[in-house]
């Protein structure tokens, strides 16, 4: 759902390949159609302050068993990708009464001196919670990390009713903010206390506020640690406090250990959020999901390429592009609690009147963002860049510009003979990044709190705002950069694409001396 200001266009900058794209967006929500498979909603209203609040959907599933399907689609002209495009979703149905899969549990959290606080705290009143859940058939150990490890205990314990009392009692003494960041041990400490998990599904709830130097070698590590592991290797679930971690960082590895990534950038959410991640992770109940005939397809292309794990608290979606034609119908296996093989068969579907790859954007940005971060691969960052600027999906790669437009009425003159001239002007505007960069490695060796640290606009979107605003909103509007670049909106899309790189290159080339001139106001005394 795209919620926008009224009477504001925004449009994505990339700052790989200065293109420019403009997107016109409607804030929409109220019931237009409902049918079987398909709901419409409008909403009409001036937006006067953004909100801070999450936009929340919900809905419950009729179905008591596991059910799903695949939708496919054509891309359209304009795409850059032109591989079809393909969505698998699985629904856990409500039949609560399925039975789980047994845990092996390791808490691993970081308490180094940027935990300090309510982090720490929110993180402990979560994790106390999270405890008193566990069956008496579980098992769980919890490691505390900073440059050094502590354990609850040498090994897994039963979950029972002492075991925990013991653990929370641990918790209060040893989670004490100190010291700096070290991830990679409490990691393979992890691990080797999974390494005997028959029967049970083995699980690493990662919790860190921090980024570290070694994130690479943690993932390669990590890889080949779980590749070589039983038939069900241990998942890895991980979790973000604030903005001074690598996000990216904590989503490869979840994406290595088929499991999933949340983060709190806000501290006033950690605890919630903590609470509902470690429910995902603790109520699978289908693992090693593997989906037939995308083996047998050319070029495919799927993600995340390591499927996560199906659970109660949460959908399963899966995407990607590939060449060929889908069959039409497809099983997807996977192992239940019992180690039984469960086979589900779903129809394919065409979204006819659905922008799959707009709905599917934001998830594939992401995962393709975080496999170009490991590998330093400046084609993938160009990918993500191209794909961002045509989905209108926020990228680390793409800016989004605010352009608001503004009506100045002029006093007549005598000539003029007492009519008013309405002028219409552009007002350019750059939020604050809606992206969260790759960490702050020396943030966290200098221990800051999350959110002392105001984060800095990209060197290319400064420099786009100086060349485009004031001056050429109203001035320039006519003879420089931005009045060609509003032209490629008019003309088809192939002649714009050309246009817009040409104009938008010409405008870091040779207007910026002008536009630093007029617009940032270096002839009146400027800086």
């Amino acid at each position: 759902m795209l919620i926008m200001a009224h009477r504001q266009v925004f449009f994505l900058y990339s700052l790989v390949t200065d293109v420019v794209t403009f997107f016109w967006f409607y804030v929409t929500l109220q019931e237009m159609q409902s049918q079987d498979g398909k709901l419409g909603f409008k909403y009409e209203g001036d937006v006067v302050d953004w909100s801070k609040t999450d936009f929340h959907f919900s809905y419950t599933v009729s179905s008591s068993q596991i059910h799903g399907a695949v939708i496919s689609q054509s891309p359209s002209k304009d795409d850059v990708d032109q591989r079809e495009i393909f969505s698998v979703y699985l629904l856990p149905g409500n039949q609560r009464s399925r039975k789980g899969f047994r845990r092996n549990i390791v808490i691993v959290v970081d308490i180094s001196g940027s935990m300090q606080g309510k982090p720490l705290e929110d993180t402990k009143n979560a994790l106390l919670e999270a405890l008193l859940k566990l069956d008496p058939e579980d098992s769980f150990c919890i490691i505390a990390f900073n440059g050094q490890t502590y354990t609850s205990s040498t090994s897994l314990k039963s979950a029972t009713k002492e075991a925990i009392d013991s653990a929370i009692e641990w918790i209060g003494i040893n989670f004490i903010a100190g010291g700096d960041t070290n991830i990679l041990r409490p990691l393979n400490m992890a691990i080797d206390m999974l390494s005997n998990s028959n029967g049970s599904l083995p699980i690493i709830f990662l919790v860190t506020d921090g980024a570290v130097e070694d994130e690479r070698q943690i993932c390669d590590v990590i890889e080949k640690r779980l590749a070589s592991d039983n038939a069900i290797s241990p998942r890895i679930y991980t979790f973000g406090i604030g903005s001074f971690c690598n996000h990216y960082f904590l989503r490869m590895l979840a994406m290595i250990g088929r499991g999933q990534h949340d983060a709190a950038y806000d501290l006033e959410f950690v605890q919630r959020r903590i609470q509902k991640l470690f429910a995902r992770a603790s109520s699978v109940i289908l693992t090693n999901i593997t989906i037939e005939t995308l083996d047998d397809l050319d070029d495919v292309e799927v993600f995340p390429c390591h499927i996560p794990d199906l659970s109660f608290e949460s959908p399963l979606s899966v995407s990607g592009r590939f060449r060929g034609k889908l069959p039409e119908s497809f099983k997807v296996k996977g192992f239940s609690a019992d180690m039984s093989t469960f086979v589900i068969n779903m129809k394919l579907q065409n979204a006819k009147d659905m922008p799959l790859h707009r709905v599917c954007a934001k998830e594939e940005i992401e995962l393709l963002t975080a496999q170009a971060w490991l590998s330093e691969n400046k084609q993938l960052e160009d990918k993500v860049a191209k794909m961002s600027v045509h989905t209108g999906a926020v990228s680390e790669y793409t800016r989004m510009v605010i352009c608001q437009k503004e009506e100045v009425v002029q006093k007549a003159s005598k000539k003029s003979q007492g009519k008013k001239k309405d002028i219409e002007t552009l007002k350019m505007i750059l939020p604050h990044s809606l992206c969260v960069g790759f960490g702050n490695v020396t943030a966290t060796s200098d221990n800051l709190f999350p959110g002392t640290e105001e984060p800095k606009l990209p060197e290319a979107a400064e420099i786009f705002m100086k060349a485009t605003s004031n001056c050429c909103g109203s001035m320039c509007n006519n003879c420089c950069c931005l009045a060609f670049i509003k032209c490629c909106s008019h003309v088809n899309p192939q002649c714009a694409n050309v246009l817009t790189q040409l104009f938008t290159g010409l405008a870091c080339a040779g207007c910026l001396g002008c536009c630093a001139e007029l617009c940032c106001g270096r002839g009146n005394g400027g800086s």
